[in-house]
Formats: C-alpha cells, sequence, structure tokens
C-alpha cells in the first residue's frame, strides 16, 4: 500500500525547500540545460535520457519513496520572492542505528552560483538534519579542485576529513574526492585542507 510522503517544507531568509514535484519538470530541465556547461565537470556523466519527462517522472517518484522511508532527502531551492528554481540540495543515503549519518549532495543553476543560495540552502539543511531528523553526522564529497564547493561545506561548518581515491565516476573518469564531515556536537575545531 502506498502511504503519502510527508510534507517537507524548510524556508530560508530568500529560499523555499522541498521535494520535487511533477510540475517542476520545465523549470528542472530548462536549468539543467541552461547549466549544463556548468554542472558536467563536477557530476556523473548524464544518462541518455537525463532530461526526459519519464526520468523526471521517476526521480518524483524516487523522491516520494526516499522521504516517506527515511531514506533521503531529495529537495529543491525555490527564491522565494518569485518562485524561481535555483538548484537542489539532497541528504541520501540516511543511516539510522548507530550511525545517525547521511551523504549530503547538491547542485546550483549557473546563473545563481556565488550568489549565497547554497550556503543558505546547505545551513538549512543541516539545521533540519540535526534538529528535526536526529542526525548526528553529515558526510560530503567533492573534487580537489571544485574550490567554491569546498569554501561553502567549510562556510557552513564541514570538516575536511581526507581524500577517498577513485570515489566516484565524474564526467566519465574515476576521480579522486575530498571529503568532509559536519558534526552535531564537533568539539575538532578548525581543520586544515589538504
Amino acid at each position: 500500500m502506498f502511504s503519502r510522503p510527508k510534507k517537507v517544507r524548510i524556508e530560508t531568509e530568500r529560499m523555499t525547500l522541498r521535494p520535487p514535484l511533477h510540475g517542476d519538470y520545465r523549470a528542472w530541465a530548462a536549468l539543467r540545460v541552461a547549466s549544463r556547461d556548468f554542472l558536467t565537470p563536477w557530476e556523473p556523466t548524464w544518462a541518455a535520457d537525463h532530461l526526459t519527462r519519464k526520468s523526471f517522472t521517476n526521480r518524483v517518484y524516487w523522491a516520494n519513496r526516499s522521504v516517506s522511508s527515511g531514506t533521503a532527502l531529495p529537495l529543491f531551492m525555490f527564491r522565494r520572492q518569485d518562485g524561481v528554481l535555483l538548484g537542489a540540495l539532497t541528504l541520501d543515503n540516511i543511516r539510522r542505528g548507530p550511525s545517525q549519518a547521511g551523504t549530503t549532495g547538491y547542485w546550483v543553476g549557473e546563473r545563481f552560483a556565488r550568489q549565497g543560495y547554497m550556503r543558505e540552502g546547505l545551513e538549512a539543511l543541516v539545521h533540519y538534519a540535526f534538529n528535526e531528523l536526529d542526525l548526528s553526522r553529515l558526510e560530503a564529497g567533492c573534487l580537489p579542485e571544485n574550490t567554491a564547493s569546498r569554501g561553502v561545506l567549510e562556510k557552513v561548518g564541514y570538516k575536511y576529513e581526507g581524500v577517498a581515491q577513485s570515489y566516484l565516476q565524474i564526467n566519465g573518469r574515476w576521480r579522486n574526492h575530498v571529503l568532509y564531515a559536519n558534526l552535531r556536537s564537533d568539539r575538532r575545531g578548525r581543520t586544515q585542507a589538504g
């Protein structure tokens, strides 16, 4: 029996964060197309059907199941003043029990980059994860040369923990990633990124 997904809506100073809906397809596809050259150096290779309505429909169904089961929290970021889609955040691979952890992923449309939206969105997601989901550890990884991503993680409280060799296939190649973590009760102080 299909259960209705939990309603998740996070408000920030400038944005509304919520799971994707079927009606978001056109805005999502347009933003992904317009930002393709900006995003592809940092993301896994897009599947041939990545931008299709069917693929997006599957993404929405996955989001609903994930929120309902508590295994992930995929959120689209909308600018509150005009409802424009800015990008997305996902808290994925949520693990319960002794771990109480999840993995953070994110992207922002090129024309909205470096305007503080991702920092604002990540701060809200971190707060929600620690206070509403009762998680203890949030993890993130990015390419070593992605200084913008590393900077936003550090500004939001993630600390460098090391390097994972051949961590993900990015743009068709196995790539090392620098790993970060944000702890609910972090006593580590500042860490030096390598």
